[in-house]
Formats: C-alpha cells, structure tokens, sequence
C-alpha cells in the first residue's frame, strides 16, 4: 500500500489517533486539578496548556502554517521523537545509516505533527479525565491512563507511554483503546520498505507527501 494511499486509510481507520491532539489542546479541562497530577501527567498538561489558550484565537486557527509551527513547538518537550522512531522502524533503525535516521525522524515527525495540528483545528467539545496511577519513587516508564469524554458518547480510553529522561517526562507511544500509534506505523512502513526496496526510497515518499500536504493546506 502507498504512503499515499496510507493517508487516505489512516482517515478511515486510524482517525482515533488524532485524538492525541484533542488530549494535548484539551487536557486543562481535565476532572483532576493540578495538584493531585503526577510528574508525567503534568508533563502532557502543560503542553496541552498552551494549545488551548491558542485555540480561543480563531484568527490563529485559520492559518494552518502557524497552527503547525505552533503545534510542533508546543508538543516537542513532551514527546521523544527518536525514540517513537526508532521504535516505528524497528529492526529498519538498526541496520539505518544516521543520515537515514535523522531524515525519517525529521519527515515521520512533520507526518504527525501536520495529523495533530489538523486535529487541533477540527475537534471541539472534549475534555479529559485522568486516571489513577501507581508509580514507583525512582520509576523511569510509566503508563499515563486518560480517558476522553464527550456529552452523549462513550469515554474513550487513550494511555500514554512515558519515560524519564535527563528528568524530563516524554510521551514515546499512544494506545487508544488498547490500539498502539506505533505498532500501527510501525505495520505500515514495514510494508513500505518491502514495497519500494529501501528505506531511503520511503523516506523520499514521506517527504514529497509532507510537502505536498502542508502545500495543499496553505493554498
């Protein structure tokens, strides 16, 4: 299957993933206070913090540019893109020369912020109940369990992997219900690989379709 037609796919059956960026603009109005929040749990609330006083700019929602630029920046100290993907590739990010490394991480990064930022514009109305946590006084990993409510629907289970690094908590993976972001990718650009020959051949295909999507939603 093309990266292409990937895109189209992930419409209709990945769509739950872009409730990472619902979680990341909505998290203020979580049913939990601050105070009772746990180190990674506060991590994700304070990107989430400044998306949504963002959002209640309805000129800055218009230009997408800006939203992307501004989700990126906002997301990146709470999220470790290396490792996402270097876990996406898999056995790929082993044998991956650093040029090879650097580049997909640069495009697979771009892939989803442009997800997140489309996200961001596009869902109203939800808010976020965290879960209770149990976590060791030294612990590195934890899983941060959040639940996604919207009046008249079923909350919707979205749990964040995190770890500690240099003292700062990162999100690596999102499973919603029980769905892993990066088994998911890691699926489709296995197949990529296979399909195109190489790894730099998919790379260039996620960059062209990087610029030809950011092109489409700035005309």
């Amino acid at each position: 299957m093309s990266l292409i037609l990937e895109d189209y796919m992930n419409v209709k059956r990945y769509t739950l993933f872009s409730f990472f960026a619902v979680l990341m603009i909505l998290m203020s109005n979580t049913q939990v206070m601050a105070d009772d929040l746990l180190p990674p749990q506060l991590a994700i609330e304070t990107a989430s913090n400044k998306l949504q006083e963002k959002m209640r700019d309805k000129t800055f929602i218009k230009d997408f540019a800006k939203v992307n630029q501004f989700v990126n920046e906002a997301i990146l100290p709470s999220t470790d893109f290396e490792k996402i993907s270097s876990l996406v590739l898999g056995k790929l990010w082993k044998t991956a020369t650093p040029d090879e490394r650097e580049r997909f991480k640069k495009e697979f990064q771009t892939l989803l912020v442009r997800t997140y930022s489309r996200a961001f514009v596009e869902f109203k109305d939800w808010s976020i109940r965290y879960l209770p946590i149990e976590m060791e006084a030294e612990a590195t990993k934890v899983i941060v369990k959040t639940e996604v409510l919207q009046p008249g629907l079923k909350p919707v289970a979205v749990d964040y992997r995190m770890l500690q690094t240099d003292g700062d908590w990162k999100a690596y993976d999102i499973l919603i219900e029980g769905v892993s972001l990066v088994t998911n990718y890691r699926t489709t650009f296995s197949t990529e690989v296979q399909n195109k020959g190489s790894l730099n051949a998919v790379i260039e295909s996620l960059a062209k379709r990087n610029v030809e999507a950011l092109a489409a939603k700035n005309s």
